[in-house]
Formats: structure tokens, C-alpha cells, sequence
């Protein structure tokens, strides 16, 4: 990156300097018998910047409070040189003129231990007076003006070095997106006045230029056509460096490769046509996976699922899913065809024998749905399924046993015998959903937004007839460095019945809330309308929110704050918010591989006095919750 420091002067010159020197060193290992422990590490006078962030590029550490963390010892030479290191962090941030007033060090009698203290005077940062773009023609206008809106670079922003590079590196790709695959850009710094710098990021676009050969390698039992149908990019094709970038992320989701990589071919610069090489390594296309664990609602749960990959050749996926748990069991297996016609489609046939055991019912499922989906590109995903299976369900023992709820069984469409509905559901359904978090296990930061609309019955053979429609939003934000992450959710649903004869909706599609994923102040599914006795029956139309303040405070250990609410009702598209359940609490995370481990308290601040669970009144405002993976 270049910058004009004759005009700035030198306090700007030192504003755009990267000192290579500003990570933190390794600390030399002290003799044992002259280790003195740093007790406390403190930075006082600091306004643009936090505490933790400065510390971060710091090599002194202060031991954690924590009796069994680990102990950090004083090394004067790495506390001398973290002056020089806050010095450089201000620096390369706009603040030229920030200086480490003072350093002490203030030991114990027996000089043992010792209190860091740094005092640190910031100054006047540099400021941006105006951010120029010059020679972007090549790309569209609309395009260069989204992009220049959103660059980190702000005007009236301290004169970030950082933030400069990664603008002019947002720049290039943009050009490198529109057919210029050696795109640079250089940025110039020029005085406005002694603390203000007008910046102006010049464009070199080179040669527009197009897709050339395509040369794939590193395959053996994978062919190269399958591979060239998964490139979302053609010889001849005007060249977008997003495009490599795609198809590189599309070929690792296919689970062929343990390795990938889509490259832009060396000594291309200045060609009109530019030659990309496919690196592949494949893996094992057998696999075998074996799990279990415990939670508060599945209690022991194992699973173990067989996959194939590049079945019968064609990047074919077939698999045998089993499971076991008090909530469910069952087989399921299926069939993915990664390329129906277009690299954009993917076609899923599942069959499956699966039997849920929830609080208020039970279902016994046989059949299987055929489903397509588009990916229209990384982040916005939708289907169409058809689904045809038979279902045998029946209401919980309690409510069977509960003569007071004989009308309402009959009305359900349930046989006041056994409480049980049985029935061919034959459904189509369409989803939608634009997911652009990050992390999907934890997410941190990005929104999802889905939307699930289901019909059954009417020009469709079977015993059912109803149609529901399901909206979900989450969004998540991070703060201090991923270290904070405020995370909502709001889903709301309906489904309502196309006929009024008795058992039109399933009993098992009925909505339940209240859970360790759902309203954690009640149990699994004891929130909505309840029978005459307070048994938990489900209703046609349901809303929940939550909001959680979620921080980490090591990298393996977390603690949250939830509030959640929501209810179900009785009617179809019915959302009296003012009869909404509420639940607050505190949560435990351990982070682990696989996601985090979870426990959640939560305590109803709206209890529901009339509930039985298990067929006793249930007086308890609170539920303890165990799980893997957050809330939402």
C-alpha cells in the first residue's frame, strides 16, 4: 500500500507504518527461584480502545482469578517492549501522537508478586477528511456505489491502516469480479489540514479478460465431468473471482475431497484468457459414524449412520440413518443426486420407518418424500417436497385416561377407544430460507430467515386436509472480538384445517412449545392449551421469541442470559400477544468440536398454576435443561 507521507508529516508517516513488531512475543522462561507472579495487569487512560483489545497484541499477562488457572510471571524485558507495542497499535489505528506515560511495577514485601501499571495518553488521532475512487469504470456504476457506501474506511473515522487495506482489498475484488483478474488498486493519503487525511484509492484494472481451459488433477475414482458440473463458471464465460471462490466451497460440500482447491494458473497477467487448475484430493467415500450422549429430554440417545459417497459413481450420496432415545427411534434412508440438470439443483429421496414418543402423543411413521432444492448461490436456499407416508398416532396415556376429555378426543378426530388416529398424509411442501450466519454449530454473527408452507387434502389423495404456513428470523451480533454475541430469535406459525370434518390436522402437527430449544421456563411441550384436567393438548397457532446475551469468558467456557416467550392457541391465526408466557434464566456453555455443551435454568415469570405433567399438578416454576448446541 502506498501513502504520501511528505505531506502528512511525520506524525501521519507514523500513523502508516506497520510494525511487524506489534504481536506479542514469546516470553523468555524465568528460573523458577526468581519467578515474581503478575497479580493484576492494569491500562489506565485509555477512551478509543478497550482494556482487553489493547492487551490481546501484549506479551505480559496477569493470572487469571480462578484458583486452578494457569499463573503468568513477570518478564521486564517483555513488559518494556509492550510499551513500544501499545505505541504501534495506536499508531497503525490513526493515533500517531499516542505515548505510554508511565509504567509501573509494584512488587510485594517479599517480592514475590507484583501490580502492572501502564498509563497510556492517546492524543488527537488523524481523521479521513474524504474517500476518493478513481478509474473503477470497468465495474458497474451501481455496484462501485453499493460497495464504496459499506467500505470499512470511513470519513471522519481515524486514519486506520487496517481498515485502509482491507478497503482496498474489498476495491480490487470487486473490479476482479467484473472480468479483470489482475486488478489492483493503490490508496494515496494527501493532508486536508495538520489532523485530517484525504484518501483516494486508484484503480489498475489490467485486462478484461474471460474463463480460459480448465485443467482438473489429483482425481481418481471421481471423474472429471462430475467435477467441471460442480464449477459454476464455463470456459469462454466472463471472469468473476467469486466464481472460483463458489465453486472451490461447492466442491467440498459434495464430501468427495479432503482437499480442494480452485486456482487462477501463474503467468496468466495481461492474457485475455485466464486458465484455472482444480487440485483435488479425494477421500474415503465409505464412512461409518457412531454417537451418543444424554440430554434432560432424550435422556440416553445413541446413533449410527452408514454413508457412501459417489454412489454408483455421479457424486451419488446414499446412507442408512438409525437412531435411539426416549423421544425417538427409527431408520431412515436416503438417496442425494447433487446435479439434477443444472449444478444449481439437487434431488433427495428418503424412505424411513420412524417412531416419535413425545409428552402428549406418540406417532408411528412408515413412507418417504422426494424433494428438490435450488441453491442459488451460498446464502439463499429453497425446495419443493412431496411427501406421502402413514401415520398411526395416539394422544398420551393420561389424556386417554382422563374421562373429562372424551369430548374433546372425539372431536380431535381421535378413537375415544385407544386415542389413537391413523390415516394416509399425503402433502406438498415448499421452503424457503436466506442463511448468512456464520458458524452454524455457534453461530456469531449474520440472520437466517425461513419461511415453511405445507398443504395437504384437497387435490391430493389421503385423510388429511389442512394447510400451515411457519415464519422463523434469527439475528446475531458480536462485540468484543466474538467475545459477546447477542443472539434473537421469533418464529411464528398456523395451520388450519380445509375441512370441517374431525381429525382434518394430525394431532402430531398440532403445535407445542416449552423445552431446552423453546420457551425453557416449562418442559418439553407443556405450554399451550391445556385440557379440562390440565393435560398440554396443542393448538393451531403458536409464537415464541428469545433473547440471549451470550459470553464467552475462555475459549472452552461460556455463560448466557435468556429471556424467552411464547404460547399456542387454540384457533387458527390467532396471536393474542397479550396472553404470552415468559421465562428468564442463566445458562452454562462448555465448547467443545461439536458444539457446545448446555445447560439452561429457566424460571417462569408467568406460571401456568393449572398444569399437570405425568398426570400431577405441576407447582414447579422452573426447569433445569441439558443439552448440545445453543437454543438457536
Amino acid at each position: 500500500m502506498h501513502m504520501s507521507a511528505t505531506c502528512l508529516g511525520r506524525s501521519a508517516l507514523v500513523a502508516c507504518v506497520l510494525v511487524a513488531g506489534s504481536s506479542a512475543a514469546q516470553v523468555k522462561p524465568q528460573p523458577p527461584e526468581t519467578r515474581i507472579k503478575v497479580v493484576s495487569f492494569s491500562i489506565h487512560g485509555l477512551h478509543a480502545f478497550g482494556e482487553s483489545e489493547i492487551k490481546r497484541e501484549l506479551a505480559t499477562r496477569s493470572s487469571g482469578w480462578i484458583p486452578w488457572s494457569r499463573a503468568q510471571y513477570f518478564d521486564p524485558e517483555a513488559f518494556e517492549a509492550d510499551k513500544r507495542r501499545i505505541e504501534t497499535f495506536y499508531a497503525t489505528r490513526g493515533y500517531p501522537k499516542a505515548r505510554v506515560e508511565s509504567a509501573e511495577t509494584r512488587f510485594n514485601e517479599a517480592h514475590t508478586e507484583v501490580d502492572l501499571v501502564m498509563r497510556v495518553v492517546e492524543g488527537e488521532p488523524i481523521l479521513v477528511d474524504a474517500v476518493d475512487l478513481v478509474g473503477f469504470e470497468g465495474a458497474p456504476a451501481d455496484h462501485v456505489a453499493k460497495v464504496r457506501a459499506h467500505l470499512p474506511i470511513k470519513v471522519e473515522q481515524p486514519l486506520d491502516r487496517r481498515l485502509a487495506l482491507e478497503s482496498r482489498t474489498i476495491l480490487a475484488t470487486e473490479l476482479r469480479d467484473h472480468g479483470f483478474p489482475h486488478a489492483d488498486v493503490e490508496i494515496r493519503a494527501e493532508p486536508a489540514t495538520e489532523s485530517a487525511a484525504h484518501l483516494t484509492f486508484t484503480a489498475k484494472p489490467g485486462t478484461k479478460a474471460v474463463f480460459g481451459p480448465i485443467e482438473i488433477t489429483g482425481n481418481t475414482s471421481v471423474s472429471d465431468e462430475v467435477i467441471r458440473r460442480q464449477l459454476l463458471y464455463r470456459p469462454g464465460d466472463l471472469f468473476r473471482i467469486s466464481r472460483v471462490h463458489d465453486s472451490q466451497r461447492k466442491l467440498y460440500t459434495q464430501k468427495l475431497f479432503q482437499f480442494v482447491n480452485v486456482d487462477v494458473e501463474a503467468g496468466s497477467e495481461g492474457a485475455a484468457e485466464v486458465p484455472t487448475r482444480v487440485t483435488v484430493a479425494e477421500g474415503k467415500h465409505r464412512q461409518v459414524e457412531l454417537g451418543g450422549g444424554w440430554g434432560s429430554e432424550e435422556h440416553l440417545r445413541g446413533e449410527a449412520r452408514w454413508q457412501h459417497v459417489n454412489f454408483l459413481g455421479g457424486a451419488r450420496t446414499a446412507s442408512v440413518h438409525g437412531k435411539w432415545s426416549s423421544l425417538d427411534r427409527g431408520v431412515r434412508l436416503r438417496l442425494n443426486q447433487p446435479y439434477l440438470f443444472h449444478p444449481h439443483f439437487v434431488l433427495d429421496v428418503e424412505g424411513h420407518s420412524w417412531y416419535a414418543n413425545e409428552p402428549a402423543y406418540e406417532v408411528q411413521s412408515y413412507g418417504g418424500q422426494i424433494s428438490v432444492a435450488h441453491r442459488a448461490n451460498t446464502t439463499t436456499t429453497w425446495s419443493v417436497t412431496a411427501v406421502r407416508q402413514y401415520e398411526s398416532s395416539a394422544v398420551s396415556q393420561a389424556a386417554l385416561a382422563d374421562l373429562s376429555l372424551r369430548d374433546e378426543i372425539i372431536a380431535l378426530g381421535l378413537d375415544p377407544s385407544d386415542g389413537r388416529q391413523r390415516g394416509t398424509l399425503t402433502a406438498f411442501q415448499f421452503d424457503v430460507a436466506r442463511n448468512t450466519t456464520t458458524q452454524p454449530l455457534d453461530p456469531l454473527a449474520g440472520s437466517l430467515l425461513s419461511a415453511h408452507l405445507e398443504q395437504s387434502g384437497r387435490w391430493l389423495p389421503g385423510d388429511f386436509e389442512y394447510y400451515s404456513l411457519v415464519l422463523e428470523g434469527r439475528h446475531y451480533v458480536t462485540v468484543l472480538d466474538e467475545r459477546l454475541v447477542f443472539a434473537n430469535r421469533m418464529r411464528l406459525g398456523s395451520i388450519d384445517p380445509l375441512s370441517t370434518k374431525a381429525g382434518a390436522v394430525p394431532f402430531f402437527k398440532r403445535f407445542f412449545l416449552g423445552g431446552s430449544s423453546s420457551v425453557r421456563g416449562w418442559g418439553r411441550f407443556e405450554l399451550g392449551p391445556l385440557g379440562a384436567s390440565g393435560l398440554p393438548l396443542g393448538g393451531h397457532s403458536m409464537l415464541e421469541a428469545s433473547s440471549e446475551i451470550r459470553w464467552r469468558l475462555t475459549k472452552s467456557l461460556g455463560v448466557v442470559a435468556f429471556l424467552d416467550a411464547g404460547n399456542v392457541w387454540a384457533d387458527a391465526w390467532q396471536f393474542p400477544v397479550g396472553s404470552l408466557k415468559y421465562a428468564v434464566g442463566p445458562g452454562l456453555r462448555y465448547y467443545t468440536p461439536i458444539g457446545p455443551m448446555r445447560v439452561d435454568l429457566g424460571y417462569q415469570l408467568t406460571p401456568t398454576p393449572e398444569l399437570l405433567v405425568n398426570g400431577r399438578p405441576q407447582v414447579r416454576t422452573w426447569r433445569l435443561h441439558f443439552s448440545i448446541g445453543q437454543a438457536f
